[in-house]
């Protein structure tokens, strides 16, 4: 039983691995639209889709009689609230290893989507759809959530339907470890915003936001990028954090009850009266720790959200950009993100959705240090130097943002671009 904060500093610890056994996870989801009618696929396409996957070795995950998700061997591919759907990648050991990955479910994927006549698009946010034209779907927290998250956070809804996120889970090899990477990460959020931004077209139109979905994500409930992050945050002042954030539901055999009334100390403590005052178990702690939506966050690992979804020629671009920073130089990069000032980082990630390159911090602009972060992440996977068949080491997925910073131009310029030329929606998704 949770019934100790010292119990949950024991869940962070067991976490800690030797830095050879290091893994990569890679967790990316996309849009599904009916090619007829432009419009978000409903539930039953999903159930179809789903099927149809079973013939490339998937098996179905149930809630109740609904299938809620697939599983293979260790990738998930799971449901979000307005259907759109995630690989959760299995645990791999380079970038060569997950790009790998990435690509055999791309394949997959066309296979079925063709069949299907689903078209994908691979944004941050929606380009197409209006909130109240997205269908929803059975799986049970989803129905909880959608009452519940737009009390604490007017966006929270376009959250939920709207957003599509590439997410990096790490792992740190002592308590050391992971306060000097959780330093890195959450410095780097307004770069990461400004270098991955691919979400500009809203509703057919130019947002006049290069990451609208970072502008979401800032106006989410139960989001956003804490002061409390930028300290030296050990284990134990983590576990104080969530110990004393509000829980969103619990989970209660197969039914959900909504914890909006309490936090998870009084869970703890015992003082749930719809649960008979039961004490949480580690699976309700992990529930607990997916559901604080920040940038960054604590489980067994550490969690990097603040990427938009990026498309197939380009997806693996974002986690090697990050493991050369935090497997390859990580005090190389500590050392430099030491000396920013909190409050400035914070004005700038409250800035890089709108301004992007063009935001300001500590006296320069993204574009300058999304370059000077590039070369000290090439520099630590050169210092990996993990080949690929063609004796190619992982910098060879840092060429698309090399790029990015060349031509000053992100994913989401060249969106408003070929869009407004002539508003045709066939631009919006993934050729």
């Amino acid at each position: 039983m949770i019934n100790s904060k010292d119990k949950i500093i024991d869940y962070f610890k067991s976490g800690i691995k030797d830095t050879k056994d290091f893994k990569i996870g890679i967790e990316h989801e996309k849009f599904l639209f009916n090619n007829n009618d432009n419009k978000r696929i409903d539930y039953s396409k999903i159930e179809k889709m789903f099927k149809a996957l079973l013939e490339f070795g998937w098996n179905p995950i149930f809630e109740k009689k609904n299938v809620i998700g697939l599983n293979k061997g260790g990738k998930n591919i799971t449901l979000e609230p307005g259907n759109q759907i995630e690989l959760s990648g299995e645990k791999l050991s380079n970038i060569h290893e997950a790009c790998a990955e990435s690509h055999d479910y791309l394949f997959e994927l066309r296979q079925v989507t063709k069949k299907l006549d689903i078209k994908i698009v691979s944004a941050g946010f929606d380009p197409i759809s209006k909130l109240n034209e997205i269908p929803n779907n059975p799986k049970q927290r989803y129905e909880l959530m959608t009452k519940d998250m737009p009390f604490g956070g007017e966006l929270s809804l376009d959250m939920m339907y709207r957003t599509c996120g590439t997410q990096l889970n790490i792992d740190y090899n002592s308590e050391k470890d992971f306060v000097k990477k959780f330093k890195i990460v959450n410095s780097l959020v307004p770069i990461s915003i400004a270098l991955f931004a691919n979400s500009s077209i809203v509703e057919k139109k130019n947002s006049n936001y290069l990451s609208y979905r970072s502008n979401v994500w800032q106006n989410t409930s139960r989001g956003g990028l804490p002061k409390l992050f930028f300290e030296e945050l050990d284990f134990e002042k983590y576990a104080d954090f969530i110990i004393n954030f509000p829980i969103l539901f619990i989970q209660d055999k197969e039914n959900y009850i909504s914890g909006k009334k309490y936090k998870f100390e009084d869970f703890m403590n015992g003082k749930i009266d719809e649960i008979k005052n039961r004490l949480p178990n580690e699976q309700d702690l992990s529930t607990h720790l997916s559901t604080i939506f920040t940038e960054n966050r604590l489980k067994r690992y550490i969690e990097l959200r603040s990427m938009d979804t990026c498309g197939w020629d380009c997806l693996c671009a974002g986690p090697a950009f990050y493991i050369g920073i935090l497997y390859g130089n990580t005090d190389e990069v500590y050392s430099l993100v030491s000396k920013w000032e909190k409050n400035k980082i914070i004005n700038a990630y409250l800035e890089s959705p709108k301004k992007g390159f063009n935001t300001q911090l500590m006296g320069k602009d993204l574009l300058y240090w999304a370059s000077t972060l590039l070369d000290l992440s090439r520099k630590g996977l050169e210092k990996r130097d993990i080949l690929n068949k063609s004796k190619k080491n992982e910098t060879v997925f840092l060429n698309h943002l090399q790029k990015v910073i060349d031509n000053k131009t992100t994913n989401a310029h060249d969106m408003i671009s070929k869009f407004s030329k002539n508003e045709d929606l066939s631009e919006l998704y993934d050729k």
